[in-house]
């Protein structure tokens, strides 16, 4: 998944300073010793090298999508409970009649997350979503895509625990991508890893 570079500073704002509520814990970590360790770690003199945390996207495929509309409205409003915003609907860009695609069909829902939300989301999904899944034995670290993003496909919804087991129709999963403003994958791992990712093989930083 190719991402836009952007240029604008780290700025309150862009951590969600001005909603309502106490700053992101994640976030005041990333100011206070995050920015600090990845400036010593890839010899940084400018700190508006260091990476930082862009967005972060969450992406539901509903296969079925066009002949069940019912399973995508659950899906919207799952992927609303666990993020907190509305997702929007994806569309086929054009016809596939191989596929039996057509242009417009729904295929599922996404919701971007930046500012607070983003870093809430992180926070969440670390400490608690990731232990929920089933056998887990750290995040894999090959699914950088050369441009600093990081990309991890979830099996269930249920791990979030935003999602009443009871309550599901359908168990489905989600991929989720991590965008930077890294410019290298060892970079965006970094970044990733000071956050607290728990990567496979490595040990978790402790926030």
């Amino acid at each position: 998944m190719a991402k836009a570079k952007t240029k604008d500073k780290p700025t309150k704002d862009s951590a969600g300073a001005h909603e309502p509520g106490p700053p992101p814990r994640l976030w005041e970590h990333y100011n206070k010793v995050v920015r600090t360790k990845l400036m010593k770690e890839f010899s940084l003199a400018n700190p508006h090298q260091v990476p930082r945390l862009v967005k972060i996207v969450l992406n539901v495929g509903m296969g079925e999508a066009s002949k069940n509309p019912k399973a995508l409205d659950t899906a919207v409003d799952e992927l609303g409970a666990i993020t907190g915003q509305r997702p929007v609907i994806t569309r086929a860009r054009k016809a596939i009649s191989n596929f039996a695609l057509r242009e417009g069909m729904p295929l599922g829902a996404c919701v971007t997350l930046r500012r607070a939300r983003m870093w809430e989301f992180l926070d969440r999904f670390i400490s608690v979503a990731v232990p929920r899944v089933r056998d887990f034995r750290g995040l894999p670290t090959k699914s950088f895509d050369g441009h600093g993003n990081y990309s991890v496909g979830i099996k269930e919804q249920v791990v979030f625990p935003e999602i009443h087991y009871d309550d599901i129709e359908k168990i489905h999963g989600m991929d989720i991508t991590f965008v930077t403003s890294a410019e290298r994958d060892d970079m965006a791992r970094a970044l990733l890893r000071e956050l607290g990712m728990p990567f496979r093989g490595e040990t978790p930083v402790s926030i």
